[in-house]
């Protein structure tokens, strides 16, 4: 069988959850991934030095269109209820691996340790790689998840994933920090911005009133019934703003009920509301006409929100957890404070109210420097390669850099 010349095109399985599944919503005609695997497709589409697979598994048949761009091929793998976590994701991990065995890849890449996509990805007999997303060990802790629980499983089944792969990219200097005990091959990588956050900002008039924008799902993790508590003392003091929620409500939780009785007495009293789950170009317009960003979340490996926000232009206020000081350090318009420390918080949402409620004007521009798909994609086919070499498949291809691609220097190895 003819061997491909050294500078032929790559090609590439991403093993993704499709959101269909996530959300169990079959119906759904077209598949949706998270947002930092849908940039970093945005990415990949452009590039003529490589091919890409997309596999996602489901429990139930979905349309499955065969491309997603010119270079980019959909596999939605159907696996019973039974292969799914009670299994180890058993039934997921084999359909990958004959998928794998049909396609014949250089590198499998496994997006994310949450649920069957790592583990799939470095037992499929090809090397591969993993991004971890959200650091399910810490977040299993941050939680107090209980044995057998969800988050329980998960923070178990990373370090076998870790351990196992060829290299895991790294969102942030935390999430490096938790990963280097179980695997010393890491690449720091941030996770891209869709491109539609790129775009230019709206000229719509803002509303008189401040508003504070807060972007995720309503959980415990993220922290938004404390949130509300934090501001309320300055809306007793007569301050003017609106704190507006935007994500999934999980209304079915013991913290979710609590959340919906305080955002209802907030909500009759005028300044605080929820507007739903916004697509992408809602949610750009919506953030457009905030004048801030907040975040409470006790967890993030690398908030990805709160890039979307300051490529908006958005004041920032948030707390140093996990990787958010990787976004937010040396951004025009940011403020972070100490874990918990929602007195300092407070206290500084009241000053910036007083003080008119400013706006950054050259946030974007650095989200834009650090974040955009394209740089994003070029740092993972580097990556791609890097693997690809250490095994010895093929030397790299003539004009490739010896280190890898990156706008900053706080993003290389």
């Amino acid at each position: 069988m003819p061997t491909e010349p050294d500078n032929a095109p790559l090609t590439v399985v991403q093993v993704i959850t499709d959101t269909r599944q996530d959300f169990r919503e079959y119906g759904r005609p077209e598949p949706s991934f998270g947002t930092a695997p849908e940039a970093l497709l945005q990415g990949l589409a452009r590039r003529g030095d490589v091919r890409i697979h997309v596999l996602s598994c489901t429990q139930q048949s979905v349309r499955a269109p065969e491309k997603l761009a010119e270079n980019t091929w959909f596999h939605s793998l159907l696996v019973p209820k039974l292969g799914w976590l009670r299994t180890g994701y058993q039934g997921c991990i084999r359909a990958v691996r004959r998928k794998v065995r049909e396609l014949r890849p250089d590198v499998v890449h496994g997006q994310g340790t949450e649920r069957d996509c790592a583990l799939a990805a470095v037992l499929s007999g090809v090397p591969g790689v993993v991004t971890v997303h959200g650091n399910m060990r810490q977040v299993a802790r941050v939680v107090r998840a209980r044995p057998l629980s969800f988050h329980w499983l998960a923070a178990r089944l990373e370090p076998f994933s870790l351990r196992r792969a060829a290299g895991v990219l790294c969102n942030s200097a935390h999430t490096e920090e938790l990963v280097r005990p179980f695997n010393d091959r890491v690449w720091r990588v941030p996770n891209a911005l869709r491109e539609v956050f790129f775009s230019p900002p709206s000229t719509a008039p803002r509303p008189e009133v401040p508003r504070l924008a807060c972007v995720g799902v309503v959980r415990e993790l993220k922290r938004p019934l404390e949130l509300l508590a934090a501001l309320e003392p300055l809306r007793e003091q007569g301050r003017r703003f609106r704190l507006e929620f935007a994500g999934r409500r999980a209304a079915d939780t013991d913290y979710g009920r609590r959340f919906a009785a305080a955002l209802q007495r907030a909500e009759a009293r005028g300044w605080a509301a929820h507007v739903g789950e916004l697509s992408a170009p809602e949610l750009m317009a919506w953030l457009d006409g905030a004048s801030a960003l907040i975040h409470a979340s006790a967890e993030e490996s690398f908030g990805l929100a709160i890039a979307e926000g300051l490529a908006r232009n958005l004041k920032f206020f948030g707390f140093r957890a996990g990787g958010v000081a990787d976004v937010a350090d040396g951004v025009e318009g940011t403020e972070l404070f100490a874990p918990d420390d929602w007195r300092g918080l407070t206290a500084a949402v009241g000053g910036w109210l007083t003080a008119g409620a400013p706006r950054p004007a050259k946030a974007g521009d650095e989200m834009r420097r650090r974040y955009h798909p394209d740089e994003v994609a070029a740092r993972h086919v580097w990556i791609y390669r890097e693997v690809e070499r250490v095994r010895g498949c093929r030397p790299p291809p003539p004009g490739t850099p010896a280190v890898a691609p990156s706008t900053l220097a706080q993003h290389r190895d």
